[in-house]
């Protein structure tokens, strides 16, 4: 996984709102996910190419119709790697000052 492409997937509002929309119901076709935008077909594919490359959605073909569908593994490998070792002091300086004021 290259934690620059998903940055830079993250990076960008319109492709959070796809993602959230695929966390909403999974295996949306692309005029599903291209409703509430205001943007061309051919940009929302872009947005979803950029999403595919850095693993963050995977496509599956049924028929005529392309299913996109979230792939959250890369976003926990983030949170894994940046932001779990970050919070982890502050969550347990909270649970120290929390079992002082229960003992007082």
């Amino acid at each position: 996984m290259d934690d620059d492409l998903v940055f830079k997937a993250l990076a960008d509002p319109t492709r959070r709102f796809l993602l959230d929309r695929l966390f909403e119901r999974d295996g949306r076709t692309l005029t599903e996910l291209e409703t509430g935008l205001e943007m061309t077909r051919f940009g929302v594919m872009k947005h979803l190419k950029v999403l595919e490359e850095a693993g963050l959605i995977t496509t599956c073909r049924s028929g005529r119709e392309k299913l996109h569908f979230l792939n959250p593994v890369p976003i926990r490998l983030i949170h894994d790697r940046w932001i779990s070792k970050y919070a982890e002091r502050q969550i347990s300086a909270l649970v120290d000052l929390k079992r002082e004021l229960e003992n007082s």
